[in-house]
């Protein structure tokens, strides 16, 4: 699952040492930094990030093209490492994991859902909801995921495909498969890039559902105003750090935010810490 886009670069300033996450946080980031390349040619993605986020929490990430949106949840999910600072997921500290620590993690503690939905075409809606449960080696619990599909709307698509399924009905299956495990924290890379506007209401109230109903801790990438909206806060990346946020805006409110990122005031480091 780790993204190759950092062109072979590995982190060439790895934090040693393990550090205690903070009680009642689903995310916690300390200093992260992430440099690609080396000299004068380095690119910095992201610059000494520091993000506090309780457990139940749906919160939206956001900012211009190349502000580090993309690589923010790729250290923050484990599928790639910070050059700097520290990553804690549910308490425990990420960063210094091996290879196949943070893939049992990702497998047993995190969901992701991907604008491409992700699903396996050779395997049944039921089988790719089960799918984590499989890779991570626990008992297949059918009932779960029957209770899962029942959620998403899909309790009579268990013994479908994929291809047979809309795609909005497919994204549903992926939000199904993420909640399946009840894990940390869920990972959603713009779920609602490929929908049309109704369905991605749907899709976005669903994981909204998950908060609400189920305690589940959705962590959002988004370039879309009006599916930030549905999150508790919007917090803006701008040059690789954080530049502020809103707490339960609307779309007007978060767009006038989002435009706003070019002034240099808005442009400031900021940390954000656990909302009140």
């Amino acid at each position: 699952m780790r993204r190759h886009d950092d062109k072979g670069s590995e982190p060439d300033e790895r934090p040693t040492g393990a550090t205690t996450g903070t009680p009642g946080l689903a995310v916690e980031l300390r200093g992260v930094r992430r440099r690609y390349g080396r000299g004068t040619g380095a690119v910095n993605a992201l610059t000494d990030v520091n993000l506090a986020l309780p457990r139940g929490t749906f919160t939206a990430i956001m900012g211009p093209s190349g502000s580090g949106k993309s690589t923010f949840l790729q250290c923050a999910a484990g599928l790639d490492r910070p050059t700097a600072g520290s990553v804690h997921l549910g308490g425990t500290e990420i960063t210094g994991m091996s290879e196949n620590e943070l893939t049992e993690l990702r497998r047993s503690r995190l969901g992701f859902v991907f604008q491409a939905f992700n699903l396996l075409p050779s395997l049944t809606v039921e089988q790719n909801v089960l799918l984590p449960m499989r890779l991570a080696g626990a008992r297949q619990d059918r009932h779960r995921a029957a209770a899962m599909l029942a959620q998403v709307g899909l309790a009579d698509k268990a013994r479908r495909r994929p291809a047979e399924l809309s795609g909005g009905q497919q994204q549903r299956v992926a939000v199904a498969r993420a909640l399946v495990t009840s894990p940390d924290v869920i990972f959603a890379d713009e779920p609602t890039g490929a929908l049309d506007t109704g369905t991605a209401a749907e899709i976005l109230a669903l994981l909204r559902q998950g908060v609400d109903a189920l305690g589940a801790t959705v962590v959002m990438v988004t370039h879309d105003p009006a599916a930030a909206a549905w999150a508790d806060r919007a917090l803006f990346l701008a040059d690789g750090t954080f530049a502020g946020g809103v707490e339960h805006g609307t779309a007007t409110q978060i767009a006038a935010r989002m435009a706003a990122l070019g002034t240099p005031t808005a442009r400031a480091g900021v940390s954000v810490g656990a909302a009140a």
